[in-house]
């Protein structure tokens, strides 16, 4: 079943950027939910809290990209979105990202009164460099798909990548300063940062759908 042309686009190059959206989205599963595993059991057994964040988040952006692929591979399947799930998609997406700062500052102020002080982590900074190599490139696909398409959803989720690129940045630069001046309060403040750019763009998520 054929899907209707999206503004500009044939009724093929849609169905063939649908699909190639679709593949993104499970790309995306796959990958966060190794790199979601490995980066909380190397947060929790070296006691960084922007490390486990970081794997909050990966998690986060797994269900924000499932729900992504069904709607898609309804699409396909049906020959049409469904409007009311596809907004409901979409709100749910940016409810990952309140969800994503709500652990973050909660972790990050435990840590702060707790004083806790992390131990070094090859593994977790392997994790960090590897994901800022991967999620731009594929953050930049899930954009360019969803402006083709003029498709809110994918674009939300292309911003979900988009945080993970910055969350692998700061929480890399917090772990990485730690180690060299033995500040403990950088791994939360780093935290707080990703807790920042989370609610910016799930806001932005949340008011693209009304």
């Amino acid at each position: 079943m054929s899907i209707p042309p999206a503004p500009g686009l044939t009724s093929d190059e849609t169905e063939r950027l649908t699909r190639r959206g679709l593949r993104l989205a499970q790309f995306t599963v796959g990958y966060n939910v190794v790199e979601g595993v490995v980066a909380i059991t190397a947060g929790l057994i070296a006691g960084y809290v922007s490390v486990v964040g970081f794997g909050i988040d990966s998690a986060i952006e797994s269900i924000s990209a499932t729900l992504v692929a069904i709607r898609l591979s309804a699409r396909l399947r049906h020959g049409h979105a469904d409007e009311r799930k596809e907004r409901l998609a979409l709100k749910m997406v940016a409810g990952t990202f309140f969800l994503l700062a709500a652990y973050v500052i909660v972790g990050g102020i435990r840590s702060l009164i707790g004083g806790e002080e992390p131990e070094r982590s090859p593994l977790a900074i392997g994790l960090l460099v590897a994901s800022i190599i991967v999620m731009p490139a594929l953050a930049v696909a899930k954009k360019k798909v969803g402006t083709r398409l003029i498709d809110n959803l994918i674009l939300a989720d292309a911003a979900e990548t988009r945080i993970c690129v910055l969350m692998s940045i700061s929480t890399l630069l917090g772990v990485v300063l730690y180690q060299f001046t033995g500040a403990a309060w950088l791994d939360p403040v780093a935290g707080f940062i990703i807790a920042i750019f989370a609610i910016w763009e799930g806001k932005e998520a949340w008011e693209d759908d009304d």
